[in-house]
């Protein structure tokens, strides 16, 4: 089990956190601008919102529809513009937590917080592709050796990914203390990733790009 399951998951959970995407570009944005707590509730979007995506893709129809994933790429691409917006219009307005954790700052909801992570995850095409190619014909096989086998895949790849998402948190948590001039670079380059990210999602949907 541990050669033919639990180390491709841990392998797996590695890669997902090591490849820079729009989550991570999200959680480290979060980080600098609403502090490491609220920064940590992203960290549980993926496991909130990864069961009914791998029932869907694992169990029901097995590999994406074109205009479906087209559809999820488009409104990815939509929901990382508004919150680029967002970010930029706080950046703009000067409101940046501070290194002390300061209440000067414009706070945001740790619902809202947690939902945008819930959104992004659902609409971004990552989780679908990667549990209908990568993931859902493993999980498929250690169903097929015993539940314990699937938990334990699960378990693996799960506490390997959040445990990655919770490295980079604490990161650029310590990064905030960095002297201000730097930490404002480091915020408009997460908000040009997400820019980035988004335009990438809609000209592939609108098959500009593969």
């Amino acid at each position: 089990m541990l050669q033919q399951f639990i180390l491709p998951a841990i392998s797996f959970g590695i890669s997902a956190t090591t490849v820079p995407g729009p989550l991570i570009a999200y959680l480290i944005n979060t980080t600098l601008t609403q502090g490491w707590r609220k920064a940590l509730l992203i960290v549980l979007a993926p496991v909130i919102t990864d069961a009914p995506i791998i029932i869907l893709m694992v169990f029901i129809l097995g590999q994406m529809p074109a205009d479906i994933l087209r559809l999820i790429q488009l409104g990815g691409g939509l929901l990382l513009y508004y919150i680029a917006w967002g970010a930029w219009q706080q950046y703009r307005a000067g409101s940046l937590i501070d290194t002390a954790d300061a209440e000067n700052t414009t706070e945001q909801s740790w619902q809202r917080v947690l939902m945008t992570g819930i959104m992004m995850n659902y609409l971004s095409p990552g989780p679908y592709l990667f549990w209908a190619t990568v993931n859902g014909p493993l999980l498929v096989l250690a169903l097929e050796q015993s539940s314990v086998h699937a938990l334990a895949l699960l378990v693996a790849f799960y506490g390997t990914f959040m445990l990655g998402l919770s490295g980079w948190v604490f990161l650029f948590h310590f990064v905030r203390g960095v002297n201000e001039r730097y930490l404002k670079t480091i915020i408009l380059l997460t908000i040009a990733l997400l820019l980035w990210f988004g335009t990438s999602l809609i000209l592939s949907a609108l098959g500009v790009v593969s």
